[in-house]
C-alpha cells in the first residue's frame, strides 16, 4: 500500500507576493489585482489565492492592466424581484468610495442581473460590508423592498452573525458602547460617556474555538454602526488578526493574514413581499480558512 502522500502546504498570494518582494500589504495587492503577477506563468488577480509556497511567483510590470468586472454566478445566493443576496468576496468594495471607483459589488451585481436586458437594472443599497470583509449582503430591487428592508435594520430586526479571527484569548461577553467620529486621536471609538454625539452600538461576542495566540471568535450585531465589531474587539486589545486601523497603542505578533479576518457569515431578514423569514450561511472563504488552519497546527 502507497504511502498517503501530503498535500503542499499553501499560502495566500499577497502574503506570499508581500515577502519575497519586500512589498506592503497595499503594494503587494495591488500589483495582484491589476494583473502584474503571475503564479507558473499563469496570471492571477485574487490577492487571496492560496497557493503552493514554493511556487514560481513573478512579477510583470509591463503588463496590461486587468479589471476584474464578473461577478461569478456562485456569488447570487438568492435572487427574486425583490431582492438579491451576494456573496461579497474581500478586496472589492460594496459601493464607490470615490466617484471614479470601478468592478465595485454594486457594480458587479448589475451587470450579472443586466445580461441580456437594456437599461440599468435598479438595485437599492441597504447595508454595506468593509472592503477588507467578506460575506453575505442583500440589495434591494425595488422602492417597496427597499423601505422594508431599511426599517428592518433601522428596528435592529435583521439577523447578522460574522465570524473572526482576533488577537489573544477573548471571552465571551458583549460590548455597549456609543461610537462617536473621532474618540479623540482622529479614528472612530467609544465615546467615555453617553450623551456626547455618539450613537449605540451593541455587538455580542461568543469565541468559537481557540489557538496559541488568537481566538475564532462569532460576533452577533443588535446595531448596525461604521466599524462596530473591529472597534469593540481592538479596545478590548483583541482587535481582529490582520487589523491595520485600530491598533494604535498595541502590541501584535504577526499572524500572516493576508486582510481583515472578517466574515459576514450568516444574513436572515424577513422578506418583503412574502413576509417569510429567510436565512442564509456562508462558509469561511479560503484565505481565512488558511490563516484558521495554521493557527491550529501552531497550538498543537
Amino acid at each position: 500500500m502507497r504511502p498517503k502522500e501530503k498535500s503542499p502546504r499553501t499560502e495566500a498570494l499577497d502574503a506570499l507576493v508581500r515577502v519575497r518582494f519586500g512589498l506592503s500589504w497595499g503594494k503587494a495587492r495591488a500589483w495582484i489585482r491589476t494583473g502584474k503577477v503571475t503564479v507558473a506563468a499563469v496570471t492571477v488577480i485574487d490577492p487571496g489565492a492560496c497557493v503552493p509556497i514554493d511556487a514560481v511567483v513573478d512579477l510583470r510590470m509591463n503588463a496590461p492592466r486587468v479589471h476584474r468586472h464578473v461577478l461569478a454566478p456562485s456569488a447570487l445566493v438568492f435572487v427574486d424581484s425583490q431582492v438579491v443576496v451576494v456573496r461579497k468576496p474581500a478586496g472589492i468594495s460594496t459601493v464607490p468610495y470615490e466617484e471614479d471607483e470601478r468592478g465595485t459589488l454594486d457594480e458587479l451585481v448589475r451587470a450579472a442581473l443586466g445580461k441580456g436586458r437594456t437599461g440599468r437594472p435598479p438595485l437599492g443599497i441597504v447595508h454595506r460590508l468593509d472592503k477588507e470583509t467578506s460575506g453575505l449582503v442583500v440589495f434591494t430591487r425595488t422602492w417597496q423592498a427597499k423601505q422594508s428592508l431599511s426599517g428592518q435594520f433601522r428596528a435592529h430586526t435583521v439577523h447578522r452573525r460574522y465570524l473572526a479571527l482576533v488577537h489573544g484569548a477573548a471571552t465571551k461577553r458583549t460590548y455597549r458602547t456609543y461610537l462617536v467620529e473621532d474618540r479623540g486621536d482622529g479614528l472612530r471609538g467609544s465615546a467615555r460617556r453617553a450623551g456626547v454625539g455618539g450613537r449605540l452600538a451593541v455587538t455580542h461576542v461568543e469565541p468559537v474555538e481557540s489557538f496559541a495566540q488568537a481566538t475564532r471568535v462569532a460576533c452577533t450585531l443588535e446595531t448596525g454602526r461604521t466599524h462596530q465589531i473591529r472597534i469593540h474587539l481592538s479596545e478590548d486589545s483583541h482587535p481582529v488578526v490582520g487589523e491595520r486601523v485600530y491598533i494604535r497603542g498595541l502590541s501584535l505578533a504577526d499572524l500572516g493574514a493576508p486582510r481583515l479576518m472578517l466574515h459576514a457569515a450568516e444574513l436572515g431578514f424577513i422578506h418583503p413581499s412574502t413576509g417569510e423569514a429567510l436565512r442564509w450561511a456562508d462558509p469561511l472563504p479560503d484565505d481565512m480558512v488558511s490563516v484558521q488552519e495554521r493557527l491550529r497546527t501552531a497550538s498543537l
